[in-house]
């Protein structure tokens, strides 16, 4: 596998397993604004997230996403539109930890919470006394060798406050929960093994007496799943798998998918070659939802592995989709897939905004969806059909979604496989947008991308498997999309199925959206910067240059004095940041899985780091 690829030619090309292990260990993003707002938006009517998913803002923060609608909204408006310019640093506290920083912050009552990643140490900091001193830590202790199988650098995407408790996962495979008021051990259960390259980053989401949590390695051949662990104890009381027999998928008489592309028994084998969905991924790493009204959780699945769609024809179920499951008992009731027989590493994981609102004149329960693919969908959430999925950046990859069968249409001159090298493929493998978390306001009907702006070269390679080793299979090198820059941020019109305006990044923006009451929305950048802007225009309002690149959810939250404050993780890292925390030669092209060559010059724009910045107005 380390002989010169022709796909390359002229490009240095390491070894395929050397190549994902170098992204492995590397980090994340870094942002510079390019140009203004492209024009006004008009706000959308009657949309809002459903009360029992999304209730009244009580000041505090106790789940990443703000709240089960994850609209990563705040009700809090001491800082708007005319002041924000005005906002100063409150406090800022060092992680000691110099890899990529992905969490939100918790605040709850008078403390915050802060998850690093590996070695994944949970803070509480006293928000009473000046300066936000250390009340205490709690320190894991994860499976050093958990950082040689970590896709994408060893991040930590949060932990989730209930019940007197904080529950968070470790990279080496671990659900642990600790009493938030002590930071004692309350429980400690190991749910995933790392020998076969099985680790976890994903932020866990309490639903009444259950704890949910899911794996990642998919880059690996680990095969996908989300489990429910008991909140009292932590023992396991359902395993749901993304592929594999319906009863290990948990598909039974409730399930009730919309479209017959995902009708039949036992997709999630005769979809596949014979044992492959033994190996073929689907991991459950990114965002979970819940309605209550509906009692379902929504959670995506991740790409099938490996990379090279060559090696497993057929629809790959139950990948790159999404589920709708009882959380009591796991059971799947629909299913979509939004990505079938993924070429591209498209995955399915990015977060789902629930909100009701009038959809062609009758009112809809819905779940928004701005997927990796590169298509804001709107579902109805009770069946899963597809309503809407109109493209939010650049895509060449497909040509839209048949709304009648529900199946992405595939761009033939875009299709990849073993030996053929296919240039200019947009989106890239990370998609228009991976991870990042947007934002939706209620007060503008507007829901706010951070994404990227970026298109590949790739070319399917052989790949075997060997359990905890690199399985990917694929050739990849990454470059700026449309117009140069690499990030974008945009705030979409969700009735109107367009964007309101949109803002050009130099470097792609993998940060999450923070929108409140005050009309102001906030995302960092790659290259350090915390900006603020207007929610209706994005005109920028405010600016503030930390220590190193953001790549973490900003929240807000009312402190102790009564005051609103903004706070946000600064760390650069993750797959976007692998060239500066993975220290990765910018000579190679297809380092990080192909994304150093995008990414070359952001080792001059920003440093390894981890720090907290708070910010208030004086």
């Amino acid at each position: 596998m380390s002989r010169r690829s022709p796909a390359f030619e002229g490009e240095p090309v390491i070894g395929l397993r050397c190549k994902v292990l170098a992204a492995f260990t590397a980090g994340l993003l870094s942002f510079a604004v390019l140009g203004p707002a492209l024009g006004q938006q008009s706000p959308g009517a009657n949309i809002a997230p459903p009360p029992a998913a999304a209730p009244a803002d009580d000041g505090q923060w106790t789940m990443p996403a703000k709240n089960y609608a994850s609209t990563r909204y705040s009700e809090l408006s001491e800082i708007n539109e005319s002041n924000v310019g005005r906002l100063q640093v409150a406090f800022t506290f060092s992680t000691g930890v110099a890899k990529g920083h992905e969490a939100a912050p918790l605040v709850v009552g008078a403390t915050m919470y802060i998850v690093t990643p590996f070695p994944n140490i949970l803070y509480a900091l006293d928000l009473t006394k000046p300066g936000a001193p250390m009340k205490w830590k709690f320190e894991p202790k994860p499976e050093p060798a958990a950082q040689g199988v970590a896709c994408c650098d060893v991040v930590n995407r949060g932990a989730v406050f209930s019940n007197g408790r904080i529950f968070f996962a470790t990279l080496d495979g671990h659900a642990v929960a600790v009493d938030a008021e002590t930071g004692e051990q309350v429980w400690n259960t190991k749910i995933g093994n790392i020998n076969i390259g099985e680790t976890i980053t994903m932020a866990p989401l309490v639903v009444k007496d259950k704890v949910l949590v899911g794996n990642s390695g998919g880059e690996l051949g680990v095969r996908g799943w989300i489990k429910a662990l008991d909140v009292d104890d932590g023992h396991v009381v359902w395993t749901a798998y993304s592929t594999g027999p319906d009863n290990e998928v948990l598909i039974g008489a409730e399930f009730k998918p919309f479209y017959e592309m995902d009708q039949g028994r036992d997709l999630g084998v005769t979809s596949w070659p014979p044992d492959a969905w033994k190996i073929g991924g689907g991991n459950v790493w990114g965002w979970i939802s819940y309605d209550p009204e509906l009692d379902l959780i929504y959670h995506g699945t991740g790409n099938p592995g490996p990379w090279n769609p060559d090696l497993r024809p057929g629809d790959n179920k139950w990948t790159a989709g999404i589920f709708a499951r009882d959380p009591d008992t796991g059971s799947a009731h629909w299913f979509y897939q939004w990505t079938p027989h993924d070429q591209h590493d498209y995955d399915g994981i990015n977060e789902q905004i629930l909100l009701d609102m009038d959809w062609q004149g009758q009112p809809r329960k819905v779940l928004v969806r701005p997927e990796r693919n590169g298509y804001v969908y709107v579902l109805d959430r009770t069946t899963g059909e597809v309503l809407s999925a109109k493209p939010f950046g650049a895509v060449n990859s497909s040509k839209g979604v048949d709304l009648e069968t529900g199946r992405l249409i595939e761009n033939p001159e875009k299709k990849t496989g073993t030996g053929k090298v296919v240039r200019d493929i947009c989106p890239t493998a990370s998609g228009a947008k991976d991870w990042q978390p947007s934002a939706f306001s209620p007060r503008t009907g507007l829901l706010y991308i951070p994404h990227s702006n970026l298109c590949m070269d790739e070319q399917g390679v052989e790949v075997n498997y060997i359990a905890g080793t690199p399985y990917v299979g694929m050739n990849v090198r990454m470059k700026p999309g449309p117009g140069g820059h690499r990030g974008e941020f945009t705030a979409w019109d969700i009735a109107n199925e367009k964007p309101a305006w949109k803002l050009k990044e130099n470097f792609p923006v993998w940060s999450g959206a923070l929108v409140t009451a005050g009309d102001v929305v906030f995302y960092g950048t790659m290259e350090g910067w915390f900006k603020a802007v207007s929610a209706r225009t994005g005109e920028l309002l405010w600016q503030f240059k930390t220590s190193s690149g953001i790549i973490g959810q900003p929240i807000a939250y009312r402190g102790p004095d009564g005051h609103e404050y903004i706070a946000v993780l600064s760390g650069v890292g993750g797959w976007a940041g692998a060239i500066v925390t993975g220290d990765l030669d910018p000579r190679d092209a297809t380092a990080a899985l192909g994304f150093a060559n995008a990414m070359r010059d952001l080792k001059d724009a920003t440093n390894a780091g981890g720090a907290l910045y708070v910010f208030r107005l004086p």
